[in-house]
Formats: structure tokens, sequence, C-alpha cells
């Protein structure tokens, strides 16, 4: 008997190969696709793997306006930057002819179910998939590959179904409804505009583009706040808080001056805090954010990178459900054989149960470690593999109590109070290093004592507009609406990135993205409404669950595209000039001598990115642009005209090589802030994607980095050192 085993991924074929033989032989297709052989229990199998989508869908009739007759080809076939799947996909083909038996053993999700299933149908070209097999996993190990082949399943049906599904119709709103909007504007301005729409992507930035109005319509609105300092430096503030009448506020802080104040209440509660849940994919992303700053598409590529490492188990998870059957004490036992670990693991109670959260997952348990503990990781991979530890271990602890004193006081005839934090029983804190504790020390005061009034503050402030979305934040959003799905989120806000739509940590909607919304609720709003994707999402839930056909929900999909590409292509006269014009604007960068717009463009015929005047062909001014170079909100202090970064290490340059600036000459507008606390270098002020931060001058060799707020905060802790 002979069998082929199918992988997601190289590193997961060389895991299942390990475990199940001792000395698994290595090969290689091509010389450059490795695959496996081995014998077991009389049947020689050969281990290969995918490295995801080797097929994409493509029109049928590519001369069609608009796509609705798909199909699955290569994916080499399509798309450039996919050739180096084709000899994965031949290596498949090759091995498929003299398999008996086909083991599907690709990461147990909807998207991996379908990775392996168009690999074993037009690849293997297997018709009857009642054949196939599957093994179910959620980590590397040995122990649970052995036993996810010992014990495999039958193929997913449904969950393939859900998969095709879910591609088409991407396909249909993705691709369909970007091409209508580049089509209204070549038809009405005669120009290419490279535009980008789809099912959750436009949605999610309307969600932008609505907290970015409600920002720039924020008028601010003053308020006091009155304090009164005591003495041992304690703060108390008037009961009211935010003041907005200034004539109130004037006679409260006339009532106090001169009075000291009387206690005439002091509270003391304890708060009982339950160790933290086990994370799901949205927890890790989250505190990741959190915690360390880390993007959350940042944070998902470690997770699957520890994973694939056989360190964690599955990332892509809703789970926040550790169920017995993991063996928390076996992981625990491992884990202990790391010595920091062990300090904290020692001190868990006998009898070991997870506090859990609410949320659950058909495919996989909780982010959890597996107990095998790697050798060498990168520095952020090591974060957040001991995040990852350090919430496991915690979740088994003991509660925390936390004490809060609130104390209530007169300052003549006004009412103030402070209140002061400590934790009086550490709990799951003491294992857990990523948590902020409290430890506010107590007054020694109780009611009828008088305290000296040193001062009374009154602070005129104003109130703030609405926060920005940061990744992290949005992704909570996105969830909380139900919209996309816990692998795809961070995908959806890259990609709004990448398209040019948004910009910065707090992210801030561009002016193209912004008017692509207007547009588009205008004109079409479907495309913009949360409500008809989250109903497409949990359609697709329903064919998942064998609930709904693939045929009702594309049939659904067709007539429902079909109506927005009629409105567009009804109003394209009006909509393409409209968002050319938005494009055209969302370019320019700056003033022209002339009084013209200095407008980023690009020629077909060098290939090159550029800045010219809008007055053209009345004004020739022009200024090249180097390769990757992004536009600074910074000006010339000589010239006025914009900085640009570029370049590896990113440089600071005003946009004209010819500028007088004596920094600018040499291409680099460096602030130096401090020292370097690992290598003593100079601290210097950089650009990256998300704004400001903190970088060595010595990158790449160092590359110690921090947040602008934080700098000063490294500077003390370096005097201390």
């Amino acid at each position: 008997m002979n069998e082929l085993i199918i992988c997601e991924k190289p590193k997961a074929a060389e895991k299942i190969a390990q475990a199940l033989s001792s000395n698994p032989i290595k090969g290689k297709y091509n010389k450059k696709v490795n695959y496996w052989e081995l014998e077991k229990d009389g049947t020689n199998i050969v281990i290969v793997s995918a490295v995801g989508h080797l097929y994409s869908l493509n029109p049928i009739n590519s001369r069609d306006t608009f796509y609705f007759d798909l199909e699955w080809v290569p994916a080499f076939e399509i798309n450039k930057s996919s050739r180096f799947t084709k000899d994965y996909l031949n290596a498949i083909k090759k091995f498929s002819k003299n398999a008996d038996s086909f083991t599907h053993a690709c990461d147990y999700d909807v998207e991996g179910t379908l990775i392996g299933f168009n690999a074993l149908k037009y690849a293997c070209g297997i018709k009857d998939f009642s054949k196939v097999s599957r093994m179910k996993f959620s980590t590397l190990t040995k122990k649970d590959l052995l036993e996810a082949y010992e014990n495999k399943i039958d193929l997913d049906m449904p969950q393939v179904e859900s998969g095709i599904a879910r591609h088409i119709l991407d396909y249909y709103f993705g691709v369909n409804i970007s091409k209508a909007l580049m089509l209204s504007v070549r038809k009405s301005k005669s120009k290419y505009l490279k535009l980008s729409a789809g099912r959750v992507q436009t949605p999610t930035l309307s969600i932008l583009a609505k907290r970015e109005k409600e920002i720039k319509k924020f008028v601010p609105e003053p308020y006091w706040l009155i304090k009164a300092l005591l003495v041992n430096d304690i703060i108390a503030d008037h009961v009211d808080g935010k003041i907005f009448d200034k004539k109130r506020a004037e006679n409260i802080y006339k009532n106090c001056k001169g009075s000291d104040a009387d206690i005439n209440k002091v509270k003391i509660t304890k708060t009982i805090r339950k160790p933290p849940i086990p994370f799901d994919l949205g927890g890790l992303q989250s505190e990741s954010h959190s915690v360390f700053g880390f993007s959350p598409k940042k944070t998902q590529l470690i997770a699957q990178n520890l994973y694939t490492g056989g360190f964690t188990s599955y990332p892509r998870t809703s789970s926040q459900k550790l169920p017995e059957s993991l063996n928390y004490k076996n992981i625990l036992i491992n884990l202990s054989k790391n010595s920091e670990y062990k300090k904290h693991i020692t001190d868990l109670p006998k009898k070991l149960k997870p506090n859990e959260g609410k949320k659950t997952d058909a495919a996989h348990p909780a982010i959890h470690p597996t107990g095998v503990l790697p050798d060498k990781l990168d520095k952020d991979e090591q974060r957040i593999y001991d995040l990852i530890v350090y919430r496991f271990i915690s979740v088994f602890s003991t509660d925390s109590e936390l004490e809060t004193m609130k104390v209530n006081l007169n300052v003549g005839k006004e009412g103030f109070e402070f209140k002061r934090k400590r934790v009086s029983k550490m709990g799951w804190l003491s294992h857990y290093p990523f948590k902020k504790i409290e430890n506010d020390s107590f007054p020694d005061v109780k009611k009828g004592d008088k305290i000296k009034v040193k001062d009374i503050m009154s602070e005129e402030k104003e109130t703030k507009p609405p926060a920005r979305y940061n990744e992290a934040s949005l992704i909570k959003e996105l969830e909380k609406r139900e919209l996309g799905t816990k692998a795809t989120r961070a995908d959806i806000i890259d990609k709004l990135y990448d398209r040019k739509y948004i910009s910065g940590k707090k992210i801030e909607v561009n002016q193209l993205g912004e008017n692509i919304i207007d547009t588009l609720e205008e004109y079409c709003k479907d495309i913009t409404s949360e409500e008809l994707t989250r109903s497409f999402e949990k359609d697709l839930d329903k064919i998942r669950d064998n609930k709904l056909t693939r045929a009702k929900l594309i049939d659904d999909a067709y007539y429902e595209v079909r109506s927005i590409l009629s409105d567009i292509q009804k109003n394209e006269r009006d909509i393409g000039p409209k968002l050319y014009d938005a494009y055209m604007k969302s370019q320019i960068v700056g003033k022209c001598a002339c009084g013209g717009d200095l407008i980023k463009r690009y020629s077909p015929k060098t290939k090159a990115s550029f800045v010219g005047c809008s007055n053209y062909p009345d004004c020739r001014v022009i200024y090249n642009l180097p390769k990757g170079a992004t536009f600074l909100k910074k000006k010339c202090p000589t010239c006025g005209l914009p900085i640009i970064s570029f370049g590896k290490p990113r440089q600071h340059a005003c946009l004209d090589p010819n500028c007088g600036n004596e920094n600018v000459k040499s291409k680099k507008i460096l602030e130096v802030v401090g020292t370097c606390p690992k290598c003593g270098k100079e601290l210097i002020k950089r650009h990256g994607r998300f704004g400001e931060f903190i970088g060595c001058r010595g990158f790449p060799k160092c590359r110690f980095t921090c947040n602008v707020d934080d700098l000063d905060k490294v500077i003390e802790e370096n005097k201390k050192d």
C-alpha cells in the first residue's frame, strides 16, 4: 500500500514525518521541494506539502466585462508572485500517481481544508472524496500528530463548501466592484486608476471614515477641573469632575481658598480579580499590541511560526477554553524544565482548573504552549512565546485581591474626594508580569480628621475628539460587529494600508479613502453596508454547519453584486470624476513656488515616481523620488518643501536635493535625543509606517527601538544603570 499525506506547509510535513517515523528519508523534488518517505505498519508513506493556496479562482472567459463564471487554476499561471508554488504543485502531482490512499493533513480550519481539497481534486485528480482521510490536530507535537494519524476522520465536506463559497463571494465583490470603479474613471476621465473595494474591506474603511468625520467635525468645549493639593502631595478632585460652567468653577475656587479639609468619610473596599482567561487569536493580538506595540499582523505571523515550530498550539482560534484532554499537568511539567517558568509553576494549586472565557471553537482549543521548549527564538518571537506561556500559567492560579481606599472630604462647603489602590493579595498577578500592579500607599486618615490644604488649583482644559482606532482596537471593533473572520481581519487592515487609504499607528483615513466611502455611499450604499457583509458571514457559517447550500449563497451574492454594479454603471459619469479628483487631491504633497500644487506622479516610461507641478507645462518644476520614498508631515525649515523618508536604514531629506539646508545636503535630518542603553551610540528620531519612533544610530547591528513617549523612561533607567 502506498499513502500520500498532503500538508499545508513544509515545516508541518517535516514534523509529521518525524512523528510517524524515527528515521524518515528526506528527498528533494526538482532540487527545490522537500518531501519525506517512510514505512509504517506495512504502508509506504510519502509526505508532501503545499505552500498555502496552490490554486486561485480565475474567470473562464476573460473577455467578459465582469466575472461570474469562475474556475480554479494553478496560482502560478495567473500571479507572478506565486511562481514558486509550481514545483510544489508538480511534486504533489508526481507522488499522487502511485498512491492508493490519501490523507489530508492541512490546518484544520476552512482555509486549510480548502487548500488540501483543491490539491487533492485538481493535482491528484480525486473524484471520490469518501476515500480521503483527514488528520485533525491543534499542535505539531509528536503525541498529537500520532494520535491524529491513528484516529483519522472523514473529510468535512461542509467545511470545504464554505471555503469555496467564501472565495467565490470575495471574488464577486472584490474583483467586479473594483473593476467597475476603475472603469468609471477610465470612461469619464480617460485615465487608469487602480482602486480597490471588497466585501469586508469597504465596510471596514467606512467605519474608519465615519470616525474620521467625527474627529474633523468635533468642536472642543472648555471645562475646568478643581483640585485640592493636600499634605503629603495628596491631590483630591472636586466631586463635580468636569465643570463646564466657568462661573461655577470660579465660585468653587473662591469658596475653597484659605480653607483646610475636613474628612467626612473613609471607605476601604476589596475587589476580587479573577485570573485572566486563555488567549484566542483576537485576545493575543490585543494583548501583544498593548504590551509590546506589535501590529495584529505581526503577532499573527509570529504565533503561526511558534505553532509550526511545535512550541504553541494553532493560533487561528476563537476559543477561550482549555479542555482537560490537553493534559495540563504534563505541559506544566515540561515547561518547568525552564528555571524561570518553574518559579511560577511550583506555586500553582495542586488541583489544576483554568479560568476560562465564554467563546468556543469547534476546531481548536485556546492558544497554549505545548510544553516543547524552544532552543532559539529571536527577540520578538521570545516575547510572544513568553506572553503565551505566562498567560497559560496564570489561568490556573488563584484570585488576586485589590483594596481601594476612597476618602470624601470638604474644603469649605465644597466636596472633594481622592482614591488610592493597592494589591493586597497577588495571586495570579505573581505569574503574569505583563499586568501593571497598583501599589499606592494609603494615608493614615479617618473620619473627623482635619488635613492641611497647601493649594487649590483650577485647571482649564478642552474636551477631546473621539479617539482614533489603532489596529488592535479596530480588530476588536470588527469582531464586535461580526465583520470578517479571526484569520482575515489583520489582512484586511493591512490591505487598507497598502492601498494608501489609511496611514499612521493611530489610524487616519486619507482623502482618497474618505472620498471613496462618500462616493460609494451616495451612489451604491450596499457595498459599504455592514448588515450585508454580516449576513453573508452568517450564511457562510450555515454552509459550514450544513444548514445552507453553497449554490443558494452564490445565487444571492450574484444578484446582490449585479445590483451594485448596475448602480455604479448608471452613475459612472458622476462617480468617475469624483474618484479621480479625490485621488489627485490625495497625491498633493505641497505647494510650488509658482502657486500650483506639487503632485506625486508615476512615469510608466521610466517606471519611477516623481513630483511635478499641477501647472505643467507652464511650470516645469520636477523632483525625482528615491525608490520607496514616503512623505512625512514635516516641512523643510529652509525652503518649506516636504521632508521625505527613504532608504535602508531610513533617511530623512528635503524633497529638493539642492536645498540650502546644511542637514538636508547630507540627505539626513536626524534629531539626536539620547544614548542607546544597548550599545552606547546615539538615539535618533526615525519615521516608519506608523509614525515617529526612537531608534539606535547603530542600526542594523543594534536594533534597539522604543516609542517616542517612552524616551524619558528609557533615559532615566539608563542613568540608574
